[in-house]
């Protein structure tokens, strides 16, 4: 397991989201050298925890609990042939493009050591969004995306530190439950009927998923 490469994306002014300012930073492009890795604080104030990356949307996007966002190559190649078009890494805005690990199918909560020093914890899937379609120039990709509940991962940082391309990836920690990447994104999309599954997560899972968990069983119960 690998980290295939480290993607930045930087401010740039297009006509397709909603921000006032009309930027976004989902374009991300490889880097080659080293990148530091940190908390970036509370989401709605922080932004990226990769530095030199740029979150323009801080109310859905960033903070603490969303701080990196990986993408298995893999997948990348299985959206390649659906669509019938190359996707290059961070196409999808992620952060890290990773190589023999599967990111949706990696259980929340479960830690990622990278290099030397980093270590980074599954909190959640992406969903996706209309800037994300937009930039994607796909119809329906909103949809597509959500139905094929590949969504990659948004990780906390757990340890601070410096990545670069190429950088082995170790699994150093897999909880005693069976909620994945890809269950967590079908509970708060297509499969409510999964959210009471989350609250065996614990505090690992990203607080919107575990609020949204807890009120379906207050309303339905388990």
């Amino acid at each position: 397991m690998k980290l295939l490469t480290v993607n930045l994306g930087h401010r740039q002014t297009v006509p397709y989201t909603d921000q006032p300012e009309g930027v976004t930073g989902i374009d991300k492009r490889p880097v080659d050298e080293p990148v530091r890795i940190a908390t970036p604080g509370p989401k709605g104030v922080g932004a990226s925890g990769v530095t030199g990356d740029a979150v323009c949307e801080t109310r859905h996007h960033g903070g603490d609990d969303q701080a990196v966002y990986a993408v298995a190559r893999e997948d990348l190649d299985d959206w390649e042939r659906e669509l019938g078009r190359t996707l290059r890494n961070g196409v999808f805005g992620e952060n890290l493009t990773t190589q023999g690990l599967d990111v949706s199918g990696a259980l929340i909560g479960e830690r990622w050591r990278i290099g030397a020093e980093v270590i980074l914890e599954v909190t959640c899937g992406r969903i996706p969004c209309d800037t994300f379609q937009a930039h994607m120039g796909e119809k329906r990709w909103v949809k597509r995306f959500t139905q094929k509940a590949a969504p990659g991962a948004y990780l906390r940082v757990i340890q601070p530190g410096e990545i670069r391309s190429g950088d082995p990836i170790e699994i150093v920690h897999r909880p005693d439950h069976d909620v994945t990447v890809a269950v967590q994104f079908r509970a708060v999309t297509t499969e409510r009927a999964l959210l009471p599954r989350l609250l065996a997560v614990g505090p690992a899972l990203h607080p919107e998923s575990l609020a949204k968990a807890r009120k379906y069983v207050e309303k339905y119960g388990s």
